[in-house]
């Protein structure tokens, strides 16, 4: 029987004479960081690294069970430079015309045939004494 052989691809994954790889725990971290990056799916990053998608979701559930850590989120993004907007400062309040614009609230009281519409600062001791007003009118 032929003693076990290993030999190594990209360095860092083990590959046994049965073709069964072993990863170091960080490259996994790393290839599970890679699934959480914006856009990203199981399945395009486990065949970019040549494995199974099932085999890259059982390394996630082992991060997510806190058995691998993963990198920091900025080790894997580099950062971009902040971008400024300009200011401008006035003094003069620019009157705001938009489809956007809250619509006046009223508050629509009806009794019979008789309609109040009031605006929504009405106290509410003027809405009681219109209320009773009606009332006693019915």
């Amino acid at each position: 029987m032929d003693a076990p052989m290993e030999f190594l691809i990209n360095s860092d994954v083990v590959v046994s004479k049965r073709a069964h790889r072993r990863w170091p725990n960080k490259l996994k971290a790393q290839i599970v960081a890679e699934t959480l990056m914006v856009g990203a799916t199981v399945n395009a990053v486990a065949r970019r690294h040549g494995m199974r998608p099932n085999h890259l979701s059982e390394w996630r559930r082992l991060a997510r069970d806190g058995k691998l850590a993963l990198p920091a989120l900025h080790e894997m993004v580099p950062m971009e430079e902040p971008e400024f907007a300009p200011l401008v400062v006035r003094d003069d309040e620019p009157e705001v015309k938009s489809a956007l614009a809250p619509k006046p609230v009223t508050l629509d009281i009806i009794c019979g045939d008789v309609f109040v519409r009031l605006d929504a600062l009405t106290s509410a001791a003027r809405i009681a004494h219109l209320v009773r007003a009606l009332n006693d009118k019915t």
